[in-house]
């Protein structure tokens, strides 16, 4: 009996890129491959990769580089964002073999019967045009939670943002597909599914912009709230204009929806908005705050910012900090603003320097740090379910409540994967709740 081929995945970026590894590693091994940890020798390594910050495509070079030091002769796939972007420049990436566009890397199977290394990568790449099918995809694997693809593509055209360049035109999955692949993730004893999507209220559209389903973002939120079970359904990023009131009301009064929203906002400046293009002001964002924080005072609040944008003077960070400062809001994802290439940002020749940029975001990163030790001191003395996860190399349990605060515990391998209510009583040195 031939012994199986081996393969390892890694992963770069978002929550949806996470997804769509899951799904193509169930593909292979569907098919007889053998799946083994990406530090571990393995005859094909995949890197399914991002483009959002310059940091990730440099990251690139360093896992495939990583990746051949446990075998100098495997056969290297890279697929993702970076890899429809900027095909050309990866196969130029001494140990690259393969580089699978934004069409063709749930084909990988295809293109698997010669897995000698290659002289210089094959590219099969598309015009993102063609990119105009949704492929549904769901993570699955140690995590407790699972990230379900329920939208892809973006029909946005924020100045500073690759993403319709590299996944192409919105466009999204039906809700019964949705539906099956919940049902699905519940018989496997999952008790969290995170709904992604690049634009997620954007839910709805069927096939590139050019026909739309018969159903909402909401009509999806209501449907899948009746899935049996599942314990919970978070909502990872959706835009503010998108959030609708209905949404955050029906949040409210939701058994399985926690309370628990991450909405990019990006800047606090409505100058620097406009330039960015995005498709409300800050006051909309204010609205959204306070409409969540009205219903569910407890609920967790995220906010996507960048800093540096081009143009941003100092008087428009201080706009945007005080915004944030006193918005009542959890926590903070910070982005230094990086030149990306066919983006119309490049236009802009106010340029922030470098070193700015970095200060602008050190700032932010302290506020932000601050706000999530206020909203974790909100919740002191309180009882709160923990959905308990694994174990971490420092022997303990870790968790999150539903409203996002994170919580460790000693480990005990009957209570992974167990939903518990436990006390928050303290806050160790990581900014952490231990409980006993």
């Amino acid at each position: 009996m031939e012994t199986p081929k081996t393969v390892a995945f890694h992963t770069l970026g978002c929550k949806l890129n996470f997804s769509e590894t899951s799904t193509i590693a169930r593909l292979l091994l569907d098919n007889g491959y053998k799946k083994v940890d990406f530090d571990s020798p393995a005859d094909i390594y995949l890197l399914n990769t991002c483009s959002v910050t310059e940091n990730a495509d440099r990251e690139c070079k360093t896992v495939v580089r990583g990746a051949l030091k446990h075998n100098p002769e495997a056969f290297v796939v890279v697929v993702g964002c970076y890899a429809q972007l900027k095909p050309d420049e990866i196969s130029n990436i001494e140990g690259v073999d393969l580089v699978l566009g934004a069409s063709e890397k749930f084909r990988l199977l295809n293109y698997l019967d010669d897995l000698s290394k290659k002289t210089k990568a094959e590219v099969y790449s598309c015009e993102i045009e063609e990119a105009d099918f949704f492929v549904d995809a769901y993570s699955f694997g140690d995590r407790t939670r699972v990230f379900l693809k329920v939208q892809d593509g973006c029909d946005y055209t924020c100045s500073f943002c690759t993403i319709p360049l590299a996944r192409g035109k919105s466009r999204s999955d039906t809700i019964e597909n949705v539906l099956k692949n919940a049902r699905d993730i519940a018989s496997k004893g999952v008790k969290e599914i995170v709904l992604t999507g690049v634009n997620l209220g954007d839910f709805g559209i069927l096939n590139s912009g050019t026909k739309k389903h018969d159903h909402t973002f909401f009509d999806l939120v209501k449907e899948i709230d009746q899935v049996e079970g599942i314990d919970r359904i978070r909502i990872s990023s959706i835009e503010p204009n998108l959030l609708k009131d209905e949404i955050i009301e029906y949040v409210s009064r939701s058994n399985r929806f926690v309370p628990h929203f991450h909405i990019p906002l990006q800047s606090g400046s409505n100058k620097i908005l406009k330039m960015m293009r995005r498709r409300y002001l800050r006051e909309l964002y204010t609205e959204r705050i306070s409409k969540i924080k009205e219903s569910m005072p407890h609920c967790c609040i995220g906010v996507d910012v960048i800093v540096g944008f081009p143009g941003e003077t100092e008087e428009d960070f201080k706009e945007t900090y005080n915004f944030l400062n006193e918005l009542d809001v959890s926590y903070l994802h910070v982005f230094t603003y990086s030149e990306r290439d066919n983006t119309d940002a490049l236009s802009i020749k106010e340029v922030v320097p470098i070193s700015i940029r970095k200060q602008r975001n050190k700032m932010l990163r302290i506020l932000s740090a601050k706000k999530l030790r206020s909203f974790y001191e909100q919740h002191l003395d309180t009882f709160q379910k923990v959905l308990l996860e694994g174990e971490n190399k420092d022997g303990f349990l870790h968790g999150f409540t539903e409203n996002y605060i994170k919580v460790k515990m000693p480990f005990k391998s009957e209570l992974v994967n167990q939903v518990m209510e436990v006390k928050l009583h303290n806050i160790d040195i990581d900014g952490i709740f231990t409980v006993q």
